[in-house]
């Protein structure tokens, strides 16, 4: 028997703490809900809770290969197969080798007697915390298919936003590329060749054109190098200041305030924070438990030391939306809506209805600044590639004018 501290709320809203002795963590959380608590917080007294800290990141293992994994054991376990078939057959079948061997280590797991979710929190790299503490969630109330399709339900929709966005960058990031490649193989290229025969011509040439051959010389010279080599070093010097707790608050709070990125950027985070938190109580993970997952794969500093700070008032009592509603981060109608699925008691399906909603609007404004981008960097282009043809028949156009 082992002793569990756990912090919970009754019916009448109250906070209420103390421990309970179970011979597991299911059996204890089994128990406080058959009593009519709602779960904020439950842990073994003396063990390192270290589920919900671990951040994601790192793994072999493709979000995609996870989300076929989640779908075929939810199968087999609906088809009434037992885990050690399941995990098994999906170590056989599974195309991922890294994957595969993952799988074969969590059924040796299960077949000497741990839990799914113990055993799938031996690799945090691959299966990040909403997962296991959902898994943990589903044996606890016996719907673990049930959960292992919420899961990949989750896992496809962060996939389809995070492609949204990808694509609304991709077309952006090549058309800049395109231009940077033009402009040096005209500087390095064709500037030099026209410069030659300007000399030849003597004379003065016109600003337009001087500032052009200047720039060549820079860049066909050593200037290019050292600045091709600061630019690289500066990139350095960027990722590394950004992975600093200070840094990336900083950064994160330049792009959420950032003119047009800014409200694409909130979009997103917000997306996220509604899906997550919303698949975690809907499988009935602790609210507290939850929060600390949410604030690990917000994906956004500013917006992860929010829900921290929501987590600190939730756990002395306070209702989910009042700390959110503090901050400015969230949306009035955000959080209206959360306090609308407090007091009704779905909560998750109102999250999963908000999270809908703000997947749709990224859909819509990706759309928008896809269509305002392409023409934007054709006339960019066409500009720039205009000008510096003028610039180089600029002096041809004086001798012809002193030869009439």
């Amino acid at each position: 028997m082992a002793t569990f501290n756990y912090s919970v709320r009754d019916k009448a809203g109250k906070v209420q703490k103390g421990s309970l002795e179970g011979e597991s963590r299911e059996a204890v959380s089994a128990k406080l809900r058959q009593m009519g608590f709602i779960i904020l917080e439950l842990d073994q007294q003396g063990a390192l809770a270290a589920l919900g800290k671990v951040k994601i990141g790192g793994g072999a293992v493709k979000p995609k290969a996870i989300t076929i994994f989640s779908r075929q054991f939810a199968t087999m376990i609906n088809a009434g197969l037992s885990l050690t078939k399941c995990l098994s057959i999906l170590a056989a079948q599974t195309e991922c080798e890294a994957l595969r061997t993952i799988i074969a280590a969590i059924s040796k797991d299960v077949e000497s007697g741990q839990s799914l979710s113990e055993s799938l929190g031996r690799h945090p790299k691959t299966f990040p915390p909403i997962f296991v503490n959902m898994v943990r969630a589903g044996e606890t109330g016996g719907v673990l298919d049930e959960v292992l399709v919420r899961l990949a339900d989750h896992f496809e929709s962060e996939q389809a936003l995070k492609g949204r966005v990808k694509s609304a960058m991709t077309y952006p990031i090549a058309m800049a590329a395109l231009v940077l490649i033009i402009l040096v193989a005209m500087m390095v290229f064709v500037v030099p060749t026209f410069e030659k025969m300007f000399a030849s011509m003597g004379g003065e040439l016109p600003f337009m054109t001087q500032v052009l051959v200047d720039i060549s010389n820079f860049v066909a010279g050593m200037g290019g190098v050292v600045t091709l080599v600061g630019l690289v070093a500066a990139n350095f010097a960027f990722k590394f200041w950004k992975g600093t707790n200070s840094g990336r608050f900083i950064w994160d709070s330049f792009v959420l305030n950032a003119p047009v990125v800014g409200q694409l950027t909130r979009k997103v985070a917000l997306a996220r924070f509604t899906r997550t938190f919303g698949t975690l109580v809907s499988a009935g993970v602790p609210i507290l438990s939850a929060l600390d997952i949410v604030a690990d794969t917000a994906g956004n500093e500013v917006v992860s030391r929010e829900v921290k700070k929501a987590r600190s008032a939730i756990k002395e009592g306070e209702a989910i939306a009042k700390p959110l509603s503090e901050s400015k981060v969230f949306p009035s109608m955000l959080v209206q809506m959360i306090a609308v699925g407090e007091e009704t008691g779905a909560l998750d399906a109102m999250l999963n209805k908000i999270a809908d909603f703000y997947d749709e609007e990224v859909s819509t404004q990706v759309d928008g600044l896809t269509s305002l981008i392409e023409p934007l960097m054709m006339a960019s282009l066409g500009g720039v590639v205009g000008a510096m043809v003028i610039a180089l028949y600029m002096p041809m156009f004086q001798v012809i004018t002193l030869v009439q």
